[in-house]
């Protein structure tokens, strides 16, 4: 099964208490605190999911392109897009490994731990050099991964989260299991769906594996994606990360040629 397939129908309401507008408000921060050359007005957003990152960024001003390889994410994306703001936001599906923007962007972002979904060497260069094409001469390349400290300072436990909504109940059980030796987490995600109507029980189940990372092996990456390494900063504090920040921003500009 595609990761979120079954799960993408039931991804917004898990991460409903998700504050996408603070998220969206650090990205904007980030740009104004590295962007030395000019302001950013076009983002692109590798693994955009649902959208709704891209669309508090599109409140905000901005002009947004989202690719996902998810349809199903992707038509969830559209489906809630803004009247009159089709200028402003626009949706692929799509790899972002190999996607071909049209056109140049003045930052690419990619939010929410996609990157850490790369889970080999060679998959995390090539959406590296998708974001390096897709820039302008000294864009911002903003990230975030699982980082290597926190997780291993932290280490994932079983967690059960219950959400609801008019027609359903899901209880979600997320069981880690970890491989040291490729610095991988399998999260096994086992979702009970509740017809609260007829009080049937269906199950999903999905394996997410993310990959956690450290700052030595992205700065290598980086360099040869062509990319300079400004900052790895904590995503709650956007302070410098340590040993407590389980999840971190790389802030990178495309090196000017």
């Amino acid at each position: 099964m595609e990761v979120f397939d079954d799960y993408a129908y039931f991804y917004n309401l898990f991460y409903g208490d998700k504050d996408y507008s603070y998220e969206a408000e650090q990205v904007i921060e980030l740009c104004e605190r590295y962007q030395s050359e000019k302001n950013v007005f076009s983002i692109l957003d590798l693994g955009c999911g649902t959208g709704k990152h891209d669309l508090e960024l599109v409140k905000r001003g901005l002009k947004v392109t989202g690719v996902d390889f998810s349809e199903k994410m992707i038509s969830i994306a559209k489906s809630m897009q803004f009247e009159k703001k089709e200028n402003s936001l626009k949706f692929y599906v799509d790899d972002i490994r190999t996607f071909q923007a049209i056109g140049k962007y003045d930052a690419v972002i990619s939010m929410f731990h996609v990157m850490s979904y790369q889970n080999k060497n060679e998959d995390i260069m090539k959406a590296f050099e998708t974001a390096n094409r897709a820039l302008e001469e000294g864009g911002l390349f903003i990230f975030d991964v699982w980082y290597g400290p926190g997780v291993l300072s932290d280490k994932p436990s079983v967690r059960v989260k219950t959400v609801e909504d008019e027609s359903n109940i899901l209880i979600r059980h997320a069981i880690p299991n970890m491989f040291a030796d490729s610095n991988l987490v399998d999260v096994c995600y086992d979702v009970l769906v509740i017809d609260k109507e007829t009080f049937t029980c269906r199950e999903l189940k999905e394996k997410h594996s993310m990959r956690y990372y450290f700052v030595p092996e992205i700065q290598l990456m980086l360099k040869l994606s062509g990319f300079e390494f400004l900052a790895c900063l904590d995503c709650q504090t956007l302070q410098e990360a340590d040993y407590n920040s389980w999840t971190a921003y790389f802030i990178t500009r495309k090196i000017t040629k």
